[in-house]
């Protein structure tokens, strides 16, 4: 990075790593440049593992795979204050776009895609191995608890989060 005003960084968790077993999740998937820059980040719904292969389907109706270690966003991102008008900006125009749709969403990666595009930003993805879960599906809570159990007896988490 080179702490340029537009300059931002977002950690990149691998789709494998990041999948809910109850269930598909919403990612948003990352292509990257030979220099570990984000060049491109679409939300994508209903990712799964389907016959053994991370798949979702396309805009067009068509189911696609991709690698198990494709960067995603999990929306940790790291933004200089400038983002924030950015976004308010685009904000506005995106009630402006979905008036009455009341399950328009306004993801975070439409706004980074933007800044990319118009060469306003650059995003340094920092890649992970790291394995993201969480509740997505009430199914999920045993798991995450005792995931969260496994790393505190570990030592990697504090026996007293809170």
């Amino acid at each position: 990075m080179t702490g340029k005003k537009n300059d931002y960084c977002m950690v990149g968790y691998r789709v494998g790593n990041t999948l809910s077993e109850s269930g598909s999740v919403a990612r948003g998937v990352c292509e990257t440049n030979a220099e570990g820059y984000l060049t491109t980040v679409v939300e994508r719904t209903a990712i799964e593992r389907i016959d053994g292969k991370v798949s979702f389907t396309d805009e067009n109706g068509q189911l696609v795979s991709i690698a198990d270690n494709t960067p995603v966003s999990m929306n940790m991102w790291g933004f200089t204050p400038d983002y924030f008008q950015y976004s308010e900006d685009y904000f506005v125009e995106f009630l402006k776009e979905n008036m009455g749709n009341l399950k328009a969403e306004y993801f975070i990666p439409l706004m980074v895609n933007k800044l990319i595009n118009e060469n306003t930003a650059r995003v340094k993805v920092l890649d992970t191995t790291s394995k993201w879960f969480g509740v997505t599906y009430a199914e999920d809570r045993q798991g995450v608890v005792d995931k969260i159990q496994a790393l505190v007896d570990a030592g990697e988490y504090p026996a007293k989060l809170f």
